[in-house]
């Protein structure tokens, strides 16, 4: 076998694991919540805090991975993230279980921060699409796993084993990737890590985080959410002033924006997507619970077809990208969920659920032209050496898009309903359908966000269509090689 499917079969197993584990954990809360008698504090968190260390991490885990070898660290986190996988299966309370959460999230940003970069040194440009289509299969493999193995768990064991199955893959992955992968970093390399850049990120992220937390919580007129997200800039812009002023060796190598439209167009039409659709999923859920008054296992199976269209689609999407450019195919694909995201705004109560499903595959065509076909672009767009550094950008970028987009969703939802039922539909504890009258207001809410998330999408494909194309991105790699040639050579071993 050649070397480059032996490291997309590593990343793979990677990639499986973290998508099994994202969704699966959602569907296990109630069980949690009533084993280990937990607050409501600490169920958010369980899912909060995971997705904290995963993003404000994989910038700076990046970073490391190009100057001290991305095999290294990506190895490190398969192990970090088993091992927080079976401390989370051994918790004994809830704050046990945040805190072993955070380790996943850890080993998580460990992988996510380096998988694109190993990917991206293994495949040649004009395979690149092809790559990460077939990621893009096994990223929404994992999630229809996660949902039937969740379902499975839940009816019949206990929910200590959504933790435990991560245990076995992380065994296999960890030997596979160390006998696998060879090491890839800048040889001679005496830069430093820029801490406090590291650290401002990290309470920017924190202060987002809090703000929606304890806007889920307590409402989003609570003052301590208010106070949360009033100070979550002033971070930023400490990072910005720091890493443009005075870090000797920044985090964030401007110079991958200015001056190279292929990264920046492509890292802010990401982005922008994330923004509008990572919430969305959410919202149906809390539809189909509050509407129809299903089980949040139950609707969870609706959306399995936005995973399989994704999987069938993912793989066409990323070779048409190798021949035709990432710029057509990206836009197409935002283009596919923009139509999905305006028919979801017309849901209301009398909406069949065939409908959900039709609108979902939509979702999985969109998904499946995008993804492959942006993330290629980025990586193509950026330097060889600066793999991780760009992988790591983009996988922030995306996850601090996510995280707002859980802010702003919850908050149109959330500024008309009462919190206790914005917290039971998120927990999955709703036990019947919302009255009349607050089923209409949560759908003119939901509609609401959706339109917002059109908003975001349209925004996304003009940014898509300004980027160059292929012809354009064939003469940046030329100079690129001419200009490694120059420079001081990859080191393999």
């Amino acid at each position: 076998m050649e070397y480059k499917w032996k490291t997309l079969s590593v990343t793979s197993v990677g990639s499986l694991m973290s998508a099994i584990d994202s969704t699966v954990v959602l569907l296990a809360l109630v069980p949690i919540t009533e084993d280990l008698h937990a607050d409501y504090v600490t169920i958010v968190w369980i899912v909060i805090g995971y997705l904290l260390a995963s993003t404000s991490l994989v910038l700076s885990l990046g970073r490391m991975g190009d100057m001290y070898g991305r095999k290294k660290i990506y190895n490190l986190g398969f192990i970090v993230f088993t091992l927080g996988s079976l401390l989370a299966a051994l918790s004994v309370n809830g704050i046990q279980l945040v805190m072993f959460r955070v380790i996943e999230g850890i080993g998580s940003a460990m992988m996510i921060a380096n998988s694109l970069a190993i990917i991206s040194v293994a495949f040649p440009q004009n395979e690149r699409g092809k790559a990460f289509g077939i990621s893009s299969i096994v990223w929404a493999t994992g999630n229809i796993l996660g949902i039937v193995l969740g379902g499975f768990i839940i009816t019949f064991t206990t929910w200590r084993w959504i933790f435990l199955i991560n245990v076995p893959i992380g065994i296999f992955g960890t030997v596979w990737a160390w006998k696998t992968l060879k090491e890839t970093k800048i040889s001679n390399i005496k830069e430093s890590f820029d801490i406090p850049a590291a650290v401002a990120f990290t309470i920017g992220i924190l202060l987002i985080q809090l703000g929606v937390t304890n806007g889920l919580l307590y409402g989003w007129h609570d003052i301590s959410a208010i106070i949360s997200f009033a100070l979550s800039p002033f971070p930023f812009i400490f990072f910005l002033l720091w890493e443009t002023r005075f870090a000797k060796d920044p985090i964030i190598d401007l110079k991958l924006f200015f001056g190279n439209r292929m990264f920046s167009a492509s890292t802010f039409t990401a982005t922008i997507q994330s923004l509008a659709m990572f919430a969305v999923n959410f919202l149906l859920l809390f539809y189909l619970e509050g509407i129809f008054g299903l089980s949040v296992l139950t609707a969870s199976y609706l959306i399995i077809p936005m995973a399989l269209v994704n999987a069938v689609i993912g793989p066409f999407g990323g070779r048409l990208s190798d021949k035709i450019g990432a710029r057509l195919i990206s836009t197409i694909g935002l283009a596919f969920q923009s139509i999905a995201i305006l028919m979801l705004s017309f849901m209301n109560s009398s909406t069949p659920l065939w409908y959900v499903a039709f609108t979902e595959g939509i979702f999985g065509i969109g998904g499946g032209l995008f993804w492959p076909s942006n993330t290629s672009a980025v990586m193509s767009g950026a330097p060889k050496g600066k793999y991780g550094a760009a992988s790591g950008i983009l996988s922030t970028f995306r996850n601090t898009g996510m995280i707002l987009s859980f802010a702003v969703a919850l908050s149109a939802v959330a500024a008309r309903l009462p919190p206790y039922i914005v917290y039971q539909l998120f927990v999955g504890t709703l036990n019947t359908k919302l009255d009349a009258s607050t089923a209409s207001i949560y759908l003119s809410a939901q509609s609401f966000a959706y339109h917002i998330s059109f908003g975001l999408l349209v925004l996304a494909m003009i940014i898509s269509l300004i980027r160059p194309g292929k012809q354009q991105l064939q003469e940046l790699s030329s100079k690129e090689k001419l200009t490694q040639q120059q420079k001081i050579p990859v080191q393999n071993s």
